[in-house]
């Protein structure tokens, strides 16, 4: 029986035009979903291909407007007998920020597959058809169901709380932290490391069409308290701190932090490294901080801004969440 999948695409490079095939800038989102289904239809891929267009935008440009599309798309899909998985095609930029939101907001009942390139559709080497083929191979197959939202690049599958963008070039610029790839891919075959992980479970939090406001501070030498708090508006209800080393920040900077967390501002330390495990120190207690764990800032904002929404403010509950992922 021939497995039909529903194509959500967001634009990015996968749809991007240079206008030369050794180009080195280009135009994100120039192909429309329906002109690039009609390209991959001579791949032979073994599945029913449906596409809606969502956006076509660099994937820099993606935000709440988008994704509260995206997710009301994809949440309508699943819903539909008639489909067995879906793919959304996505710039790279932001890809892992979208994988992760949607991650935690659907149930793990149907393959959704995230996919994106890294070079333009006309450029010598694209990715994007091979990384289309895998991301059907993925979606078409039914143990892919279980495992939450999978991204597909470079002949891997990652999971979405892993997977994160560690190279600006070439296409094998993404990999997985603390897990690697959970899967190895190509368009005729697909290798799993595991079993499923989610089968059948909920949505860990139900979708907020406003999520609340969260900063990054981005920790560096010479990082001084007043530049942190310029940060922080009327409307902020969270911090996430992109710390050096496990998740550190000046002393001055960590005593302002503190008064604002006394004031209920949720604070959460991440790391600015590349795979940054932040455990929870003796002193976050007494600064009602929030230890990130293995999450990098962009992740972890997210998690917190849907802990927020949900009506969980208390440091302790938050950190009870972080350690769960």
């Amino acid at each position: 029986m021939t497995t039909r999948l529903k194509v959500l695409a967001t634009g990015g490079t996968i749809a991007g035009i240079a206008g030369s095939a050794i180009a080195s800038d280009y135009r994100s989102g120039e192909i429309g979903i329906e002109d690039y289904l009609e390209k991959v239809g001579g791949l032979g891929l073994e599945a029913e291909l449906s596409g809606r267009q969502i956006a076509n935008i660099d994937s820099g440009d993606i935000g709440p407007k988008v994704w509260n599309e995206l997710h009301a798309a994809i949440c309508e899909s699943l819903a539909d007998d008639g489909c067995d998985g879906v793919v959304v095609t996505h710039g790279t930029d932001t890809l892992e920020e979208t994988a992760f939101l949607l991650d935690l907001t659907l149930p793990a009942t149907k393959p959704v597959v995230v996919v994106g390139a890294m070079r333009p559709a006309d450029a010598v080497g694209y990715d994007g058809l091979r990384n289309f083929a895998n991301a059907v191979r993925v979606a078409s197959d039914p143990d892919a169901a279980g495992r939450g939202v999978l991204v597909v690049m470079g002949d891997r599958v990652f999971g979405a709380r892993d997977v994160r963008k560690v190279r600006t070039r070439g296409t094998d610029a993404f990999r997985g932290f603390p897990r690697e790839s959970v899967g190895l891919v190509t368009p005729a075959s697909l290798e799993w490391f595991g079993a499923p992980w989610r089968e059948d479970e909920a949505a860990a939090f139900a979708w907020c069409d406003d999520l609340p406001q969260v900063v990054i501070a981005y920790a560096h030498a010479g990082l001084c308290a007043e530049e942190v708090l310029r940060l922080v508006g009327e409307e902020t209800r969270g911090i996430v701190v992109a710390g050096v080393g496990e998740g550190n920040m000046p002393e001055r900077v960590r005593q302002e932090l503190a008064l604002l967390a006394q004031g209920g501002i949720a604070v959460v330390r991440a790391s600015r490294t590349d795979e940054g495990l932040v455990d929870r120190e003796a002193e976050d207690t007494p600064n009602g901080f929030v230890a990130a764990r293995a999450l990098n800032p962009q992740k972890a904002r997210i998690l917190l801004q849907l802990l927020l929404a949900s009506g969980t403010g208390h440091p302790a509950a938050i950190q009870r969440a972080f350690d769960g992922r």
